[in-house]
Formats: structure tokens, sequence, C-alpha cells
């Protein structure tokens, strides 16, 4: 089970909490923001921190994009291999599943040596 941290906008406060997981032992992935176009809920550099049995601090959207990014940052950290994810919805998918608008945002998930 996966145990939410407060939640604080400051990428300081992710990084850290990384840090200090790292000197407690654990395994550690970080996700960052590095593009965003259209609607998106968190701005690039937007940090999350996540460790190896799930917890995690910081956020880089929400929702099932959140899920998959700490999904992929356990996968990072057994395997070693950074990943850019991408994740979007073009205007017209969003009109068709009753969204506002359309959006897409680029994180890179990376184990923390």
């Amino acid at each position: 089970m996966t145990e939410a941290l407060p939640f604080d906008s400051g990428s300081d406060d992710v990084l850290a909490t990384a840090a200090a997981w790292k000197a407690e032992g654990r395994k550690v992935a970080l996700a960052t923001v590095v593009t965003t176009w259209g609607s998106s809920p968190r701005p690039e550099g937007s940090q999350l921190a996540i460790d190896e049995t799930g917890a995690f601090v910081g956020s880089v959207s929400g929702g099932c994009i959140e899920g998959a990014v700490i999904k992929e940052g356990l996968a990072a950290m057994k395997d070693g291999r950074h990943r850019l994810l991408d994740f979007g919805v073009s205007d017209e998918q969003a009109w068709e599943v009753g969204l506002a608008c359309g959006g897409k945002v680029q994180v890179f998930v990376e184990r923390v040596e």
C-alpha cells in the first residue's frame, strides 16, 4: 500500500525528503515534469519522490498519471533505467470524455543513486 505524505509544492521539500530516505538506506526514485502543453495541473519542474515501499511526496500531476509515474518509479529502482513518460489527450478526445480542454505532460523518472 502506498503512503502519501503531506504535499508541499516546494521542490526543496521533495528533494530533502528524497535525501533523507537515501540516508536511511531506502531506494528512491525521482520524477520531474520536463514539458507541458495545454492544460496541465502541475508546471514544469514539479517533482515527486518515491521510496521502495511506494511512499511518495510531491506531485507531478494527480489522478491516474501520478499512479503511473509511481509505478514507473518503482520499476526504475529495480532496473536502474530512467524513463521519459508522455501523457496527453487531444482537445477532441477531451471533449468526448467530458473534459474542458486537452493537454500534455512529459515526466522524467530516474533512480536516485
